[in-house]
């Protein structure tokens, strides 16, 4: 059950935990009156009977009611949930700015991660994975070749690494910060303007990781992802003034 938008159950069950005994519906009415609220106690009779059906209180008589280790569970759960919500969204103001600084740290943030995914996938790919992977990497090559866009290609490179890591957090991770597309956008004009389009290092990563070597891997990885921030820092002057002229190309 998600409170987080409900206008009475969350605050009903924060009362009711804060509190060392039972209460009834007058002493939550006057809480929320303390609060600037006003409600019925009638309100707040409904609003229990419901989280008793829930499973979230339970009555003690004529003394009130008093919230369930259930109904603990619920409020931790909605907490955890809306910080998570909170910081993704601020997350996602950053993979979304057209900041310098703010594009840094996302790439900042892909450094820390992106490391570790390498080196854990070097350790743990399966041999269908390195499979695909190196699949994926000729399709890169080919696509380069024919003056093809590899945006989709970085993307689904750097995303099968981080699938064989084996770790769920660092996966949802990248695929947050990846999900935006606006690196891929920039990446595509750095290619352009340094005539890099960055497979070498997507070879080396590859090596490494077939030859089961986390430390090649990693630092590869490193290598890569710092010469993305260099080609940030470097050509971003050029990539503002080009987004802000007639090419629209990069929008």
């Amino acid at each position: 059950m998600d409170i987080s938008k409900d206008k009475w159950k969350k605050s009903i069950l924060e009362i009711l935990n804060e509190s060392s005994e039972p209460v009834g519906s007058w002493y939550i009415v006057n809480v929320f009156k303390e609060k600037g609220v006003d409600v019925s106690s009638a309100t707040i009779g409904r609003e229990l009977n419901q989280l008793e059906v829930l499973g979230y209180v339970e009555k003690h008589g004529f003394k009130g009611r008093s919230i369930t280790q259930l109904g603990r569970q619920l409020i931790e759960f909605t907490r955890t949930t809306l910080e998570l919500d909170y910081y993704k969204k601020s997350l996602e103001n950053l993979i979304t700015s057209d900041v310098l600084e703010n594009f840094l740290m996302v790439l900042e943030a892909r450094l820390a991660i992106e490391r570790q995914t390498a080196r854990l996938a070097a350790i743990r790919i399966s041999d269908e994975e390195m499979e695909k992977l190196e699949q994926q990497l000729e399709e890169q090559k080919s696509h380069t070749k024919d003056h093809v866009s590899i945006a989709k290609d970085d993307v689904a490179f750097h995303s099968m690494i981080a699938q064989a890591s084996r770790n769920k957090a660092l996966f949802s991770l990248y695929m947050l910060l990846s999900s935006m597309g606006q690196q891929s956008r920039l990446f595509e004009e750095l290619r352009a303007r340094v005539k890099d389009n960055y497979s070498p290092f997507h070879q080396q990563i590859f090596d490494a990781i077939k030859q089961r070597d986390p430390e090649k891997a990693e630092k590869y990885m490193v290598d890569h992802i710092t010469k993305l921030i260099i080609d940030v820092n470097t050509y971003w002057e050029e990539y503002q003034q080009k987004r802000d002229g007639s090419d629209s190309r990069i929008l």
